[in-house]
């Protein structure tokens, strides 16, 4: 991570005291770094596409050791103006702020503070500070893996619960073909030996040998699975419980994720009743110049075509509205996936098809045949939304019929 500038010398400044949005916000709110990665004016970007909150990034420990907030490592939770005037700014927009701890790299708070009791006076500070009605724990490299600090972490979350009556709280953590890693599952097994339940825990299915809506759909679904055997959940209940984290256009390790496979996510997380939609990030929700970027990931842009905010726009989908109509992007076309949801019905264009038409608005498993643009498929694994031939994958080409 870029180091965070920041002046202990600047006065405290407290963001107005402002209502809590409901918890669908704070269940969709995409993750914004307001001090890096070149960050768009967060009201344009609410005005543009109607969102109302944002994962504000990221809280560490100071780089030089303590048990004190700070943004990036560097700069004092308890002095800063900066950050303290986008939220303002936010909320005088009718909009409002979770902010997330840890995140990849640094040293987090959990490592540095003794006891979970500790932890939580720190992240206190921060609640206070900007009177916050949500946080995330990010629980990433290298801090997971550390048995000791995971267990400050959970600790500190659950005291923040009980302490502040209505927070929302989410626990982030990598995502695996499994559902997540060892890791991933000793936090889980934490959360259950404190007798510790956020609002949800979720997934970041990127990063780790995936590519397309398909294999993030099938990691959720073992998610799904390591929650119901770790709690005694059902599968609704577990879904009820589970999120996932998304990166929009390239990740870091060169994996692809379009809007087309956004939608199918979506698809998959409102008709299965997931609590948590997010993506990292809206620093990166622009086209890049060129529009693939010279294949290179970057912290700014998407590197695949795009509208300013589309992906952004998804978010707000799942917390229940309907993005305002923008004008079409004139940027110029590349060789990549294409960008946009799949239509909702395809009639077969010729042949003797037998098979019903595709439909995007239906549910298909492993087996089911159907007819699209006069060829015959069938579905490879379950799929909601993914269009016969699309960069997913999920569907077999049977030939002309």
């Amino acid at each position: 991570m870029v180091a965070i500038g920041g002046s202990s010398a600047q006065a405290s400044v407290t963001p107005a005291a402002t209502t809590a949005l409901s918890s669908n916000w704070y269940a969709a709110a995409p993750y914004l770094m307001p001090l890096d990665n070149n960050p768009p004016n967060p009201v344009d970007v609410m005005n543009a596409t109607g969102l109302k909150a944002f994962q504000l990034a990221f809280i560490l420990a100071p780089s030089g050791g303590g048990c004190t907030p700070t943004w990036g490592g560097t700069a004092p939770v308890s002095s800063d103006t900066a950050v303290a005037s986008t939220i303002s700014s936010i909320r005088a927009a009718g909009g409002d702020v979770s902010v997330s701890i840890g995140g990849y790299g640094g040293t987090k708070l959990g490592q540095t503070c003794g006891t979970p009791a500790a932890t939580a006076a720190a992240y206190q500070q921060v609640i206070t500070k900007y009177g916050l009605h949500a946080m995330d724990f990010d629980l990433e490299e290298p801090e997971y893996e550390n048995t000791a600090a995971v267990a400050n972490e959970i600790g500190a979350a659950q005291i923040l619960q009980q302490n502040n009556p209505g927070l929302y709280i989410s626990i982030t953590t990598a995502g695996t073909a499994a559902g997540t890693g060892w890791f991933g599952t000793q936090m889980l097994n934490q959360a259950k030996t404190d007798g510790f339940t956020p609002n949800n825990f979720s997934i970041m299915p990127f990063d780790g040998g995936f590519n397309g809506a398909a294999s993030q759909i099938s990691a959720l679904q073992a998610f799904n699975s390591l929650l119901m055997s770790t709690f005694g959940w059902s599968s609704a209940t577990a879904y009820a419980h589970e999120g996932i984290s998304m990166m929009n256009g390239r990740s870091d390790s060169g994996e692809y994720f379009y809007q087309s496979d956004f939608q199918s996510v979506l698809n998959f997380a409102t008709s299965n009743g997931l609590a948590r939609y997010t993506n990292w990030s809206v620093n990166r929700d622009r086209q890049c110049t060129p529009a693939d970027n010279n294949g290179q990931t970057s912290g700014t842009c998407s590197s695949v075509t795009q509208g300013a905010w589309d992906f952004t726009k998804y978010s707000v989908q799942f917390a229940g509205a309907t993005p305002p109509t923008s004008t079409p992007t004139t940027a110029a076309p590349t060789t990549a996936a294409p960008t946009t949801a799949a239509p909702t019905t395809a009639a077969p264009t010729g042949g003797s098809c037998t098979a019903a038409a595709w439909s995007a608005t239906a549910t298909y498993t492993q087996g089911n045949t159907v007819t699209y643009n006069g060829h015959s498929w069938t579905a490879k694994w379950w799929t909601y939304g993914d269009i016969p031939g699309g960069s997913a994958g999920v569907w077999t080409d049977n030939g002309a019929c």
